[in-house]
């Protein structure tokens, strides 16, 4: 017999279950749900929504399938690896295979230019980045107390590091006009704000490479960072997951690499998350890894990855794979090749309609400028916008709102999860939109208005180009569409 309502289901269930902790009602999930319900298909559903919201890597599962084909004995499921079945199938404890340990650390050396050496037993593991934050989050505050974050910041944060933990994420404010660097003002703006609130900062989170921004930080914010979490006393949670997709200057800097300078560090508060779901295409997987300088936190998130382990069938085949230095350093090359190229097609396309994005060189991403098409600088103006571009143009694409960016305006779009005709459709899309509501002159405004439908029919796509007629660059009131230089 079912429940009779549902202020009796939720008298029954704990406040995790009836609570919206997740975060799933976030625009970033909706539009996973609007691509889920209508999925593009090239020929089976060529008006469907394109995913343009989901950060994978697909460019170079290819040379995955290749060094599979040639291997064989990597995975217990063939007749040339079933001698390694019974050892691999059997129970295995919480470390880990101490080969996958290696290497895995072996791997995240290269993807750091082997500029600095990771210790195998320092490897810990988890059911992805997601697990791997959950974890660190556990080990290094309580309910109540709080993590610095700079934005804008992946939305899946708010559920990783907050749901189950208890813990809050207090916002560092970053902006467009110094291309959303983090600094030392505005760490401590947000410590101080947290002070007045009695709330207890334990640690700042920083991502690097930066999902969505695209960008590395540099040495000297680095170096400024980690001065302030030793000032202050508080932990630094370095998400690196997206390390070996930087295609092109500034190299990346690891954490690891500043706390190897002579600058003071008290290398106890020092961790980095990091996983294969990026770099290597793996989200599948659920490869995630803490990597903490500190003994006691080591040790205590090992016994907590009991909860997530990583199957020994996937860290047999990783430690495989990933021990193969020639392909390992294939792999690496071809990889950013690939995101150059894909990246350049893109930024290109979109640069051909006047569309900006924030100059990146890292990630599976841009972060789109679209400021000036909002009919009005408000995040209500973003998400109406959103929903024109996802209902009409049918592109999931995430509003900035939705990553805690202070701008409207801003997009975050993925361009590499798709093969090249997809991207051709998408950037096809974008066009056709974009040059029937960018800013006419005041002719074309009543021409426009008078005479044009779109092939998105939409009302709110009309409200939109009225509003560009509106507020022209030619009237004499200033336009909040005039596209910002930053």
């Amino acid at each position: 017999m079912g429940l009779k309502n549902t202020n009796q289901q939720k008298y029954l269930l704990s406040k995790i279950a009836t609570g919206n902790g997740h975060g799933e009602d976030s625009p970033y999930f909706d539009g996973w749900k609007a691509f889920d319900s209508n999925p593009f298909h090239f020929n089976e559903n060529p008006h469907g929504v394109i995913q343009m919201g989901l950060a994978e890597n697909q460019l170079c599962f290819d040379l995955i399938q290749k060094w599979i084909m040639n291997n064989p004995e990597a995975s217990i499921c063939t007749p040339e690896g079933l001698n390694d079945f019974r050892d691999i199938a059997i129970f295995q404890d919480y470390h880990g295979l101490r080969e996958f340990r290696e290497a895995v650390a072996k791997f995240m050396a290269k993807g750091r230019g082997d500029r600095v050496r990771f210790e195998a037993d320092r490897i810990v593991m988890s059911g992805g980045a997601t697990g791997a934050h959950e974890m660190i989050a556990f080990c290094l505050a309580d309910p109540g107390e709080a993590f610095l974050v700079p934005t804008p910041y992946y939305p899946g944060f708010d559920r990783d590091l907050r749901w189950r933990t208890g813990v809050q994420l207090l916002p560092v404010v970053c902006e467009s006009s110094n291309n959303f660097m983090v600094t030392r003002k505005a760490l401590e703006g947000a410590y101080e704000r947290a002070r007045e609130n009695n709330i207890t900062v334990k640690g700042l989170l920083i991502t690097n490479p930066s999902n969505p921004l695209g960008t590395v930080l540099d040495k000297e914010t680095l170096r400024n960072v980690v001065s302030f979490i030793n000032e202050k006393n508080i932990h630094l949670i370095s998400d690196e997951i997206y390390a070996a997709t930087v295609f092109s200057q500034p190299d990346f800097i690891s954490i690891s690499e500043i706390i190897e300078e002579e600058i003071t560090c008290n290398r106890d508060l020092i961790h980095i998350v990091y996983s294969l779901s990026k770099d290597m295409g793996f989200p599948g997987f659920r490869v995630g890894i803490v990597y903490s300088y500190n003994d006691a936190v080591v040790h205590c998130s090992r016994k907590m990855s009991s909860f997530g382990l990583v199957s020994s069938q996937t860290q047999h085949l990783i430690a495989s794979m990933l021990s193969d230095d020639v392909f390992v350093d294939r792999f690496i090359a071809e990889s950013a090749g690939r995101l150059e190229k894909r990246h350049g097609v893109f930024t290109r396309g979109l640069a051909s309609v006047g569309i900006d994005c924030l100059n990146s060189n890292a990630g599976l991403f841009v972060w789109m400028d679209l400021r000036r098409l909002l009919k009005e600088q408000t995040f209500e103006a973003e998400m109406k916008l959103w929903r024109v571009i996802i209902d009409e143009v049918k592109l999931n694409v995430s509003p900035g709102s939705s990553f805690h960016c202070s701008e409207p305006g801003w997009f975050r779009v993925c361009f590499a999860n798709m093969d090249d005709n997809t991207m051709d459709v998408a950037l096809t899309r974008i066009r056709t939109f974009v040059n029937k509501v960018r800013v006419p002159s005041k002719r074309q405004c009543w021409e426009r208005s008078n005479n044009l439908r779109l092939s998105f029919s939409s009302r709110r796509v009309d409200d939109i180009l009225m509003a560009q007629c509106l507020l022209s660059p030619h009237s004499p009131i200033p336009s909040p569409l005039v596209r910002a230089r930053t």
